[in-house]
């Protein structure tokens, strides 16, 4: 790891404001689900080191794009890119934080945590199936809520997101019929519905349009102030969208299990466990054009998961546990310079 010098100054409260001497600026692109957090760690980082990060908020499709034409330090992506996709690419892969995304409503008289679903009542309103509020399937599931007599309209992302592939993965596995019609993908062709660009726009839209539904990661949900639905769980519980329901879902996944790290986290097993949780991944050249830069991506969240899991958790993401953290470390060898010299720690 870099060490910085600096000097400070008795009494006058800059302890950790110091900069190395050629601080250079990096870029990204890609998810917005962990924008939140990649912006608080940017400050944060930012005054202690006196680098900074430009990271671009355009959807997970956008951002690998971006890292395969190179056009940035780094992508970001929610849809964990495959073996055979990541070798293709010369890229490496290995996930930042964890979180959930959860559906939000904006129906009159239903606050947040008042209306429960199941996966597969849930992919049959996307799907444009239940059309109504106040439909029996609903109303079996949530029997003494007042539910109105009125269309619902669902909301999702009209670019390619990780965050619905995400969404489209859980839906495949609680609906045999949405798996068979649309999968699990980056982007689909819905059925009925309003798009909205990225998870900011899917809020802006919740929040504007009566009787809507959608989907977006939590911290969106909780910046917009929109009520959040309960999903059943695979263990038939309905736990609330928080850290400890993230974590739970996340305590026992093999991380290794598929190459990158990309594994599933989607209706794990556990009483408490949320269950359309994630992992979120970053994607940095295995051979980098600048090895100097690659080098300053990899020290960012190698701070970052030194010194940021605080503010990860006050925007309920989930820090990576410590195992998976050093298993992190030790895949970053693999990026190199020229000469085959890995860059992390020059």
């Amino acid at each position: 790891m870099r060490i910085l010098s600096c000097a400070v100054a008795a009494g006058i409260g800059l302890a950790g404001v110091c900069a190395p001497a050629f601080a250079i600026d990096i870029t990204g692109a890609g998810a917005t689900f962990p924008f939140p957090v990649y912006t608080k760690w940017a400050e944060a980082y930012r005054q202690q080191t006196g680098v900074g990060l430009n990271y671009q908020s355009i959807g997970s499709g956008g951002g690998i794009k971006q890292i395969e034409a190179r056009t940035v330090d780094f992508g970001a992506t929610d849809a964990p890119l495959s073996a055979e996709e990541l070798e293709r690419s010369g890229l490496v892969q290995f996930p930042s934080v964890m979180g959930g995304v959860v559906p939000v409503v904006n129906v009159d008289g239903l606050e947040s945590g008042a209306l429960r679903l199941t996966g597969d009542v849930l992919a049959d309103i996307f799907m444009g199936r239940i059309q109504k509020w106040n439909d029996p399937r609903i109303a079996e599931l949530n029997a003494g809520v007042a539910l109105p007599d009125a269309t619902v309209v669902p909301v999702y992302r009209s670019d390619s997101s990780g965050t619905t592939s995400i969404f489209t993965a859980y839906l495949s596995e609680a609906s045999e019929d949405w798996k068979s019609a649309y999968g699990a993908n980056k982007t689909i062709s819905w059925p009925v519905g309003q798009g909205g660009k990225g998870n900011e726009g899917v809020a802006a839209t919740v929040k504007q349009v009566p009787n809507s539904i959608g989907y977006v990661e939590y911290a969106y949900a909780r910046q917009a102030g929109l009520p959040v639905v309960l999903i059943r769980n695979a263990a038939g519980n309905y736990p609330l969208p928080e850290l400890a329901s993230f974590q739970a879902a996340g305590a026992s996944a093999d991380w290794r299990a598929a190459p990158g790290f990309g594994i599933s986290l989607t209706n794990q097993p556990g009483a408490d466990a949320w269950p359309i949780t994630a992992a979120t991944f970053i994607l940095v050249p295995a051979n980098p054009d600048d090895p100097a830069r690659a080098a300053e991506v990899l020290e960012f969240f190698d701070w970052a998961y030194e010194k940021g899991d605080a503010l990860a958790t006050e925007l309920d993401y989930v820090p990576l546990p410590d195992p998976v953290v050093g298993e992190i470390r030790t895949e970053w060898r693999n990026v190199v310079d020229p000469a085959g010299k890995s860059v992390y720690g020059m």
